[in-house]
C-alpha cells in the first residue's frame, strides 16, 4: 500500500484512464490531502450540422435500406396527407440512388420503422425530409461506388450507378445487393454530399403520376377507414353535447341489450359503445345518447361581440417586428379586420383502429400528422411505456392541419385497452367532427399605415389578437378521450412564442420595404373554443389584412396595385412571382365591366418559404350578394422543382380552399353549444361556385433549396378575393367570411 501511495503523483493522475480511476479511489480511501485537480478536459466539439432531418436521425440506414436480394427501401417520418408527398419524396430518392421509382419500397410515418420527424406540417416535408432523403441517397450511392471501386480495383470516378447496379467501363458490374454487406450503411451521414446537378436529372423536375392514386380510384384499401382485420369490433363514442357538459345520469341497460353489442365503455365523461358490426354500433350509440343526462353550463362567448371578447382575453403582448419610429405624418389609413373560428371540414370523418395485444403492446392505425407525438400522448393517457405503443400512419380523408385524427386514435386506444385481444375501429359521426375537432382560431387585426408625399409607405403599425395556433399532442391533455376520463388530463398551458416561422403571428410582418414599423401579437392564452393548427395558421388572416391594406394604400397613392407592390419590394424572387402573375393574367388598367372586378395579392409564406402571387377576376351580384370567382392566375416559386404536377395540385387546392373560407365558412355557436354541426349550417364551396379556370405558373429554380408549397396560397387567395370585390363594388369588406348578407349590406340592395 505504501508503494502505491508513493506512486500517486500528478504524472500518474493524468497518465491514462486507468490511472485516473485508481488515484481518486485511493485518495478518498486514505482521507489524506486532496488529490491535485486534473486539468479541465476539453469538451468534445458538437457534431457538425447535417442537412434537413438528417440532423435528428444521423445514420444512413435510418433512411435507406438495401437488402441482399437487391431490394431498396426508403423511409420517411413524414405522412402522406393527400398532398402528394409520397410521390415527391420517392422521386428524390430515385434520382440520387439511380433507381427507377417503381423499384423502391417506400415506408412512411411508423413509430416502429421510420425516423422521428415530428409532425407533417408547415409545408416542411420537402425542406426537412426531402433534403434528408436526397443527401442520404447521394451518400449511399457514393458508398456503393467506393465499394465497387475497391472490388474492381479502379477509381470510383471510372464507375457509374444505374438501375440498382454499379457498372464499370469494361463491362463488369455488381448489384447494390451484392455490394452492401453487414453494417456498411450504418454510418453517420456527412455534412456534404455529391448531389446530382439539375442538368443530369432523370426523375426530379418531371411530372410523375401520384403513386397513391390508383388504389383510391379503383376501390382498393387506401384509407384507415378501409382497414378491416380479423375479429375487428366497431365502436362509436357518445360525445358530450357541449364543451363544459358533465355526465350526471346514465341508463345503459337498453343499449347493452341491443343486437351485437359487446360492451358499453364509460370512464368519467368518456362514453362509448362497442359492437360486432358498424351499424349496430351506430344504433347503440343513438340509444346510449338518448339515455344519457348531462349538466351543461354557458361557457362560450357571445358570438355577436367576438372581436371585443378577443380583446378582453389579452394577457400578454409580444413584439413580432420593430424598426424605426412610427409616424402619422402624411395620409393615414386605418382598419380593423376579423376572422371567425373555422373548421378543417374533412369530407370524411376521423377514424382509427387500435389493438391491445396479449403481450401488452398496443398497435394504433391513425391518419395523425405526427405518429411519434401521438404515441407519446396515448402512452401517457394509458400509463403505458412509450415503447409498448406502436402508431402506424394510414391515410385519412384530408386534414389541412390538426383535425380529429389524433382524437380518434385516442378514442380507439382507450376503448381497445378495455377490450384486449380484439382490434377496435372507431369512426366519428359528422356532427362530432364539426363540433369537436380543433378549430382554426378567431383573430382580430388592426392596421394603421401612413403614406409619405411620394406615395410610399412611411409607417406601419399592425396589432393582432389571437390564441396559439397549435395545441397538437403535446401530451395526453391534447386528446379528447384523456380530457373526458374520470382522472382527466388537462391541456398544456398555451405560451406566447415568437419564432421565425410564426404561429398566430405567421406572416404578420410584411415582406415589403417599410422603414418604420411595429408588429405586435396580443396573446390570448384562454381558448373559449378548442383550437389548433388550421392550414397556414395565422398566415391566412394576416396576409388577408395586410394585402387588403396594401390595395387601399395603392388607391390613396393613385397607383396601380401591382406597380405599388413592386415599388415596395426589394426581394428579386418576390418581384418575379408578382410580375409573372400579372403578366399571365393580363393585368392592365382597363375598366372592368359593371359588377366585375380584379384583385391581386402576394406573400412569401412564413417570409421564408414559397413565394406566391395571385390575380383574380370576380363577379358580384348586388341583388343576391353572391360572389363568383371567374378566373384565377397564380405564380409560385417553391425552389427546386421535384414534381411540377404536385406543386400545381397543391396550389390549386389551396386557392379553392381559401376561396371557400373567405366566402362561406364560419363556426356558429350559442353560449353553450356549437350549432354549425352539418354542411347546411357550415356551408363550403360547392362545384357550381368553382372558378371557370385556375392557372398555376411555376418559376423554375434549379439547384435552389426546397421551399415547400402546401400553404402558400391561403393568404394571398383570400386577399385577392377581397380586393376583387373592392374593385367590383367600391366597397371594402373587413370581416371574414364575405357572406351574401354582408355583401348585400355593404353594396346596398338594388
Amino acid at each position: 500500500m505504501g508503494i502505491l501511495q508513493h506512486e500517486i503523483t500528478r504524472r500518474t493522475v493524468i497518465a491514462g484512464t486507468g490511472g485516473l480511476v485508481v488515484s481518486f479511489s485511493l485518495g478518498r480511501a486514505f482521507a489524506q490531502a486532496p488529490a491535485p485537480t486534473p486539468p479541465a478536459a476539453t469538451p468534445p466539439a458538437p457534431p457538425a450540422s447535417l442537412p434537413g432531418s438528417l440532423d435528428d436521425d444521423r445514420f444512413l440506414d435510418s433512411w435507406i435500406r438495401i437488402d441482399p436480394d437487391n431490394s431498396v427501401t426508403v423511409f420517411t417520418g413524414k405522412a402522406e396527407l393527400g398532398q402528394g408527398i409520397r410521390t415527391a419524396l420517392l422521386q428524390v430518392a430515385a434520382e440520387e440512388l439511380e433507381v427507377d421509382p417503381q423499384e423502391i419500397k417506400f415506408v412512411t410515418a411508423d413509430t416502429g420503422r421510420t425516423p422521428n420527424e415530428g409532425f407533417t406540417a408547415g409545408s416542411q416535408s420537402m425542406q426537412n425530409s426531402g433534403t434528408a432523403i436526397r443527401n442520404a441517397a447521394a451518400q449511399v450511392r457514393a458508398l456503393l461506388l467506393a465499394e465497387a471501386a475497391k472490388r474492381f480495383g479502379t477509381a470510383p470516378a471510372e464507375l457509374r450507378a444505374e438501375n440498382k447496379s454499379v457498372l464499370a467501363k469494361d463491362g463488369r458490374s455488381a448489384t447494390y445487393g451484392e455490394l452492401v454487406s453487414g453494417q456498411m450503411l450504418h454510418v453517420e451521414a456527412q455534412p456534404q454530399s455529391a448531389l446530382k446537378q439539375p442538368g443530369t436529372f432523370r426523375v426530379m423536375g418531371k411530372p410523375l403520376p401520384r403513386v397513391d392514386i390508383p388504389a383510391k380510384v379503383t376501390g382498393r384499401p387506401a384509407y384507415v377507414h378501409d382497414l378491416r382485420m380479423d375479429g375487428m369490433l366497431h365502436a362509436r363514442v357518445v360525445r358530450p353535447p357541449s364543451p363544459a357538459a358533465t355526465l350526471t345520469e346514465l341508463d345503459q341497460g337498453a343499449a347493452e341489450g341491443m343486437p351485437g353489442v359487446i360492451s358499453v365503455v364509460r370512464d368519467g365523461n368518456f362514453l362509448a359503445v362497442v359492437a360486432e358490426k358498424e351499424f349496430q354500433a351506430v344504433s347503440a350509440m343513438r340509444a346510449l345518447a338518448a339515455a344519457a343526462r348531462w349538466q351543461e353550463r354557458d361557457t362560450l362567448p357571445d358570438q355577436t361581440t367576438l372581436p371585443a371578447v378577443l380583446q378582453g382575453l389579452e394577457r400578454e403582448v409580444g413584439t413580432v417586428a420593430e424598426a424605426g419610429a412610427l409616424s402619422s405624418n402624411g395620409k393615414v389609413f386605418e382598419a380593423t379586420y376579423t376572422r371567425p373560428y373555422q373548421i378543417h371540414g374533412s369530407i370524411g370523418p376521423s377514424c382509427a383502429v387500435a389493438h391491445m395485444k396479449a403481450d401488452g403492446t398496443l398497435d394504433v392505425w391513425s391518419h395523425t400528422q405526427g405518429v411519434f407525438p401521438d404515441r407519446g400522448a396515448i402512452a401517457e393517457m394509458l400509463a403505458m411505456p412509450e415503447e409498448k405503443v406502436h402508431v402506424i400512419h394510414m391515410e385519412g380523408s384530408g386534414c389541412y392541419g390538426h383535425n380529429g385524427a389524433d382524437d380518434a386514435a385516442g378514442d380507439a386506444a382507450l376503448i381497445a385497452s378495455k377490450i384486449p385481444g380484439k382490434p377496435v375501429r372507431v369512426q366519428w359521426m359528422r356532427e362530432q367532427e364539426h363540433s369537436w375537432e380543433p378549430y382554426g382560431p378567431a383573430m382580430l387585426m388592426k392596421v394603421s399605415a401612413t403614406l409619405d408625399g411620394q406615395g410610399k409607405i412611411a409607417s406601419w403599425a399592425y396589432d393582432l389578437w389571437s390564441n396559439t395556433h397549435s395545441t397538437r399532442p403535446g401530451g395526453a391533455g391534447a386528446l379528447l378521450a384523456a380530457r373526458h376520463k374520470a382522472q382527466a388530463f388537462q391541456p398544456e398551458p398555451a405560451e406566447l412564442r415568437i419564432s421565425p416561422s410564426g404561429n398566430g403571428d405567421r406572416n404578420a410582418n410584411p415582406l415589403y420595404a417599410i422603414p418604420n414599423k411595429r408588429v405586435l401579437w396580443h396573446f390570448l392564452p384562454d381558448m373559449p373554443l378548442r383550437v389548433s393548427a388550421l392550414r397556414a395558421l395565422g398566415g391566412y388572416a394576416n396576409v388577408f389584412a395586410i394585402e387588403s391594406t396594401i390595395d387601399e394604400l395603392a388607391l390613396m397613392a393613385e397607383a396601380d396595385p401591382v406597380e405599388f407592390r413592386l415599388s415596395h419590394m426589394e426581394d428579386p424572387r418576390a418581384r418575379a412571382v408578382i410580375e409573372l402573375a400579372a403578366e399571365r393574367f393580363g393585368w392592365d388598367k382597363a375598366q372592368m365591366p359593371r359588377n366585375r372586378g380584379r384583385g391581386f395579392a402576394f406573400a412569401r409564406y412564413k417570409n421564408l418559404a414559397a413565394y406566391l402571387a395571385v390575380a383574380m377576376e370576380a363577379e358580384v351580384e348586388p341583388e343576391t350578394g353572391r360572389v363568383r370567382i371567374v378566373r384565377v392566375v397564380s405564380a409560385i416559386d417553391s425552389g427546386e422543382i421535384v414534381n411540377p404536377d404536385g406543386i400545381r395540385n397543391q396550389t390549386e387546392g389551396g386557392i379553392l380552399q381559401s376561396i371557400s373560407w373567405t366566402l362561406y365558412e364560419a363556426v356558429a355557436f350559442d353560449r353553450t353549444r356549437i350549432t354549425s354541426t352539418d354542411w347546411s349550417s357550415y356551408p363550403i364551396l360547392r362545384f357550381a361556385s368553382v372558378p371557370d379556370s385556375v392557372e398555376v405558373h411555376i418559376i423554375e429554380r434549379p439547384g435552389e433549396p426546397f421551399l415547400g408549397t402546401g400553404e402558400a396560397a391561403q393568404g394571398p387567395a383570400a386577399a385577392a378575393v377581397a380586393n376583387a370585390i373592392r374593385n367590383a363594388t367600391g366597397k371594402r369588406l373587413y370581416d371574414l367570411p364575405f357572406t351574401r348578407e354582408r355583401i348585400r349590406n355593404a353594396v346596398g340592395r338594388a
